[in-house]
């Protein structure tokens, strides 16, 4: 309803410019208009005598106090001297041009028009009401779009998600170790780290759909290429002697599945922060909320469904027949893939052929094609550094801190480890697979318990409860790890069942954590300290994997269940500190949960 009083308000100011040039333009034939935004007054000069109606006219423009000081060179702002072509004379007149700022009028000049009449104008105007503006607030500006969004983002996540699971199962089954599932994610994260900036800017050198096409091209072929040497692994593993690590089809490995996953991570930058925005309308807040709402519980179904299927493949069938299976999966995607992304520009009205920035040309020509080809690696360097300088200034630190802390948890964790760990200790994959299943489930239920949660306790309170809980389950789940033997199938699945447990406080962490960072960092720097907030956990848990390279045997495991449970609790009491003693520009940006508080 405020939208729409100021609109009209606006439109009855620019009513009232139309009149007064109305009124001004019958006595002067030198009047014209220059631009949609400044009114430009010609004043007759070459004149000995005043006409009577300038007399008049002055009368009229000082009724309407004029805030303009009159000098040599400067009147209200801005003056010129134009010459002017008359339409009617074959004189020519060199005359100051006069541009009135836009606040000029002030309300005497609006009785000129009449207060009735105004009135009339302010009511007369068609207003949304607020159910109207909720509705469209709500509505998609491409629904039909949205929706092939949402199928393209739920095939391609299927195939991202049971590739996860897939890798580490059939890897545990190679070596009696951790060391080649930490090796390969140790420098998957290496590549996000250092490769996400540049891939990043090259995306934006390009088109939407193509880079995108060509993204799912990669990804998927090095999905084929990491199936084909795992499979080349188990066939020639009984006759191998020499270390994992030397191995030819190691090496390809962990190249390919390094470019898997920072191919991977482009094309979620790309769909959450680029795509959905702009079919959902950057103007309609709620309709882009439940949009990305619904990418989050589409990834988390395709992690519970992609776990679930390739355990219960990989418990009826060798490896080497379901590692097949998977790559005819890929295969069949591709296409399904492409022509999805196809389907949802065709039903957006092209809006992803669109421009990035039409006005500086971002994205409509390559780099170096006409303008000066700039060093990527120095593009890249300088980028992070931006954003780690952004990310340190942010109002919010402690609470984003709190969160890259998190990651540090690899072992208390669905993930390459605890699946290797499960593999070693010769539990079926059908229940591993479950087990990564359930965790994802609990991602899904916080996304519905989080906003009660903040209803009940607040927005900073929900956030401290759910790093409580999990740090409290966690602590008894390392109990039940150093006080049984896992030989015994109890113990393990009270470990497991703490463990899918703590999820739920991860989740509503990460949920609400987000909205606290999104009420704390401008809108101008939010994706440039989110993606640092990515890189920096993205370090943490490559440094996790580092310390799990060196300790890579399986009785080792439980020095990594204890520093993850040392970063739970310390992101914790991190939050809880800065809750407790809160800054002055905390108070501001919650002032309302601050009074509620105290």
């Amino acid at each position: 309803m405020v939208i729409g009083v100021v609109a009209t308000a606006q439109s009855a100011v620019a009513f009232g410019r139309r009149r007064l040039q109305a009124i001004a333009t019958p006595f002067s034939p030198c009047i014209r208009l220059r631009s949609r935004r400044r009114l430009n007054t010609c004043l007759i000069p070459h004149s000995s005598e005043t006409p009577p109606y300038k007399t008049w006219r002055k009368k009229v423009l000082d009724s309407f106090s004029l805030r303009c000081s009159f000098t040599d060179t400067d009147v209200c702002n801005s003056v010129a001297n134009d010459e002017v072509d008359e339409d009617h004379t074959t004189s020519r007149c060199s005359v100051p041009v006069v541009h009135l700022k836009s606040d000029c009028m002030d309300a005497e000049g609006l009785h000129l028009l009449g207060v009735s009449f105004v009135d009339t104008i302010l009511t007369a105007l068609p207003v949304l009401s607020e159910e109207e503006q909720n509705t469209l607030a709500s509505t998609p500006a491409h629904p039909a779009g949205l929706y092939a969004l949402y199928t393209s983002c739920l095939v391609g996540n299927l195939v991202e998600q049971l590739w996860n699971f897939a890798w580490p199962a059939t890897i545990a089954l190679i070596h009696p170790s951790l060391l080649p599932v930490a090796v390969m994610g140790f420098f998957a994260k290496l590549a996000v780290i250092v490769g996400g900036p540049l891939v990043g800017k090259l995306m934006d050198y390009f088109p939407r759909v193509p880079a995108y096409n060509c993204l799912t091209v990669i990804q998927v072929a090095s999905q084929l290429l990491s199936v084909g040497m795992i499979i080349n692994a188990h066939i020639i593993h009984p006759n191998s002697v020499s270390p994992v690590l030397l191995q030819p089809w190691f090496v390809m490995l962990v190249i390919a599945l390094a470019i898997e996953r920072l191919s991977g991570l482009a094309l979620g930058v790309a769909m959450e922060r680029d795509w959905v925005v702009l079919l959902a309308g950057t103007n309609r807040p709620v309709a882009l909320a439940q949009a990305n709402a619904m990418l989050s519980r589409i990834d988390l179904l395709c992690e519970i469904a992609g776990a679930a299927l390739f355990g219960i493949l990989l418990s009826k069938y060798e490896p080497v027949m379901c590692l097949k299976l998977a790559a005819s999966l890929m295969m069949c995607s591709l296409p399904i893939l492409i022509f999805l992304t196809w389907l949802t520009n065709r039903l957006s009205a092209g809006v992803l052929a669109h421009a990035k920035c039409p006005q500086t040309g971002s994205g409509c020509s390559p780099p170096g094609s006409s303008q000066k080809t700039e060093n990527l690696l120095t593009v890249g360097i300088d980028a992070i550094k931006h954003g780690w300088f952004e990310y340190i200034q942010q109002p919010v630190l402690p609470a984003s801190l709190a969160y890259v802390s998190l990651f540090f948890n690899v072992a208390l964790a669905p993930g390459s480890l605890m699946t290797a760990f499960l593999t070693h200790h010769g539990l079926n994959p059908s229940i591993i697979g479950a087990f990564s299943g359930l965790c994802a489930f609990m991602g899904v239920t916080a996304t519905f318990v989080s906003a009660k949660m903040v209803n009940q306790l607040g927005i900073l309170k929900a956030g401290a409860a759910g790093l409580i809980f999990q740090a409290s389950l966690l602590t008894i789940a390392v109990g039940v790890y150093w006080s049984g033997s896992f030989s015994h199938k109890i113990p393990l699945m009270l470990f497991l069942c703490l463990v899918v447990l703590s999820r739920l406080g991860h989740m509503l962490y990460d949920v609400i954590g987000a909205q606290i960072l999104q009420t704390g960092i401008p809108a101008s720097k939010a994706n440039l300290i989110g993606t640092t907030e990515i890189s920096f956990a993205s370090l943490a848990e490559s440094i996790m994997l580092g310390v799990a390279i060196i300790a890579n045997d399986v009785s080792q495991f439980g020095f990594l269940v204890m520093l993850s449970l040392l970063s739970v609790v310390g992101a914790a009491c991190l939050y809880c500190r800065w809750l407790k003693k809160p800054t002055d520009i905390q108070r501001d940006l919650f002032s309302f949960e601050m009074l509620q508080s105290s």
